[in-house]
């Protein structure tokens, strides 16, 4: 699961908590900033590296979008997935109070509060899905089904031109 020198993130901590099986990937030791370098430092396809949006929407209330690194959030087919007539990109220096994550290491896991969280439907497509781990320069790899007893989530269609 994790190696003696990969250091254990509240999302591990989490998983091992719930008994959810997890692979971690630490890339803290390379130049890797975005979702497409990322998994490319890891060998992975970035269809199957997923990154976590948080959006708040027409009603003030906050949701969460995952998504392939390579992929966009369409912010019309999210709005309709959680029913509310618009979402927008919370502002970035609004993430670390929200959530508790910093931009580049936010996890759907672990939040400060419990937001409804949709994962684009290409998940379906893989038995598991990398994403962040919560700090920067660590992934995990899990089952999304597994994830049901963590979080409040759905499967919908939310990127762009699919």
């Amino acid at each position: 699961m994790i190696g003696d020198n990969m250091e254990k993130t509240n999302v591990m901590r989490i998983l091992e908590q719930k008994k959810i099986n997890y692979n971690s990937y630490s890339y803290v030791d390379t130049d890797a900033i975005s979702g497409i370098e990322v998994a490319s430092v890891l060998n992975q396809d970035p269809n199957r590296v997923f990154k976590t949006l948080v959006t708040i929407a027409n009603t003030n209330n906050y949701y969460v979008f995952v998504i392939p690194v390579n992929k966009e959030l369409d912010l019309k087919k999210a709005a309709k997935s959680v029913g509310v007539k618009s979402v927008s990109m919370i502002k970035q220096k609004d993430l670390l109070p929200l959530t508790g994550y910093i931009h580049g290491g936010c996890s759907p896991i672990g939040m400060k509060k419990s937001f409804l969280t949709t994962f684009d439907k290409t998940c379906l497509n893989y038995d598991t899905i990398l994403f962040s781990a919560g700090k920067i320069g660590y992934q995990v790899e899990v089952n999304v089904k597994d994830l049901e007893s963590i979080i409040k989530l759905q499967i919908d269609n939310i990127i762009v031109g699919d």
